[in-house]
């Protein structure tokens, strides 16, 4: 009974806690802009995710699950995406508004 006990009050936690951490962070003083040293950091880390990805891609092309074709139009899809983060900055625009097909 204690160990059911145990893992409902860690499932609980990891529920909870985001939003607690979240709650916080809305609280603080939030830095709108990077400095370019700040920038330059962002610019390597957010290419070397990039780069990693479309290597994945083309494993998925060579294991013959995406056609090349499907690939092009993934990538194109991560180079839009690293476009927009240059022209914000390195700021992500994570402000919790989406907008969803078909409504």
């Amino acid at each position: 009974m204690n160990k059911w006990f145990l893992a409902f009050a860690m499932m609980l936690a990891v529920i909870v806690m985001p939003n607690y951490i979240q709650a916080e962070e809305v609280n603080e003083k939030v830095t709108t802009e990077l400095t370019e040293e700040q920038k330059g950091e962002m610019a390597k880390l957010h290419m070397e995710v990039l780069e990693k990805k479309k290597e994945v891609v083309a494993k998925y092309v060579e294991f013959g699950i995406f056609s090349p074709e499907k690939a092009e139009k993934i990538n194109a899809m991560f180079d839009k995406h690293y476009q927009k983060l240059e022209e914000n900055k390195f700021i992500p625009k994570w402000d919790g508004k989406r907008k969803h097909k078909g409504h």
